[in-house]
């Protein structure tokens, strides 16, 4: 049987809740939903019934922190999950039939002085079915930097999750990590076969870094990419279309099928042929990259640490919760040890 299905990166704009108390900011958090539940509606209606998954940018639910101690954003910006959030984006995946993916703060109950920046997906029958929790962040707490405690608690295979559908086997990347090509790669390793990547970044006429990312992962993994870009973010002190347009699909040749301009936009919409992709990943030749990797070569430069794990944990695996300041002194820190190691170059030669 084919399996063929339109997708739509659904470009929204973000309401901050950063300048509200705790109180207006949860009221603010459901009125963002609400919106996007409309829009998922209208795109439906619009685009039609082949929709059958969208993806929701990063920060739609909240924004992200500007100043907040880990300790303030937990409280205000941070949602159960078992929350009344959650229900209601249920809610919007079952009444519309889709696969709803998007990225919220999350709190867990093994970490509970934590939150973890989270993609999810929701099927159509209302049931989380993937949770991933964002692993490479300037700002804040990630599974690797409690690793031994999260590992002990949920295992290995929750770090890469893969959700096997009847749209194809799809996972999530968040944000800036499609810089990161390892993070793709063991998704794509795992089975994933459409990468849905909640974002919220710099929007251009020039390609930017994450927009070559993009294709790159498409084209090296051989997986559709659907990205979802942020269409401004409001009530916040900086200009709100810095973070717009570009949200877009790429097929598993690094081609763009759709990509929107600057606003609001549900314009990134395009067929996923998965028949098509698992016939090009059945067929041998230069082109099948995901078949000519030889991981062994590069088990040893992956081997050395570069940004340390366990950051956040203590000699008994309890958790430290820093403040803001830790994240740049930990990178700076790796950055004086790739310099020790000859990895990193002096700005100047020294005399």
């Amino acid at each position: 049987m084919s399996i063929a299905y339109t997708a739509v990166a659904l470009q929204t704009r973000c309401f901050a809740v950063n300048k509200l108390n705790v109180a207006d900011a949860r009221r603010k958090i459901f009125d963002n939903i609400r919106r996007v539940g409309g829009y998922v509606q209208g795109t439906k209606g619009f685009v039609g019934p082949s929709v059958k998954m969208v993806v929701l940018p990063e920060y739609f639910l909240t924004s992200f922190p500007m100043g907040e101690s880990l300790a303030q954003w937990k409280e205000k910006g941070a949602i159960a999950q078992d929350g009344k959030e959650y229900d209601m984006l249920s809610e919007i995946a079952q009444k519309n039939q889709v696969y709803l993916s998007g990225n919220v703060y999350e709190l867990d109950p093994h970490f509970k002085d934590l939150y973890f920046q989270t993609s999810f997906i929701l099927a159509p029958n209302g049931d989380c079915i993937l949770r991933y929790r964002r692993l490479v962040s300037m700002f804040a707490p990630t599974p690797h930097d409690v690793l031994d405690k999260y590992l002990d608690v949920y295992g290995q295979a929750s770090l890469f999750p893969v959700a096997k559908t009847e749209l194809g086997n799809l996972a999530c990347v968040a944000s800036e990590e499609i810089l990161y090509p390892e993070i793709s790669r063991c998704l794509a390793m795992n089975g994933a076969e459409v990468l849905l990547h909640s974002s919220s970044e710099v929007g251009s006429v020039e390609l930017t870094p994450k927009d070559v990312a993009k294709r790159a992962r498409a084209v090296e993994n051989l997986a559709y990419v659907v990205s979802a870009n942020s269409a401004g973010i409001a009530d916040i002190d900086f200009p709100a279309e810095s973070t717009d347009g570009m949200s877009k699909l790429v097929d598993f040749k690094g081609r763009v099928m759709a990509e929107a301009g600057m606003g609001e936009s549900m314009v990134a919409n395009a067929e996923l042929d998965i028949t098509a992709l698992r016939r090009y990943r059945n067929k041998p030749g230069m082109g099948n990259i995901l078949s000519r990797q030889r991981n062994e070569l590069f088990s040893q430069h992956y081997s050395q640490a570069v940004y340390p794990a366990n950051t956040m944990l203590d000699e008994a695996q309890q958790v430290n919760v820093p403040d803001r300041s830790h994240f740049i002194n930990t990178q700076m820190s790796s950055i004086a040890n790739l310099k020790k190691a000859g990895v990193i170059l002096p700005e100047q030669a020294d005399e």
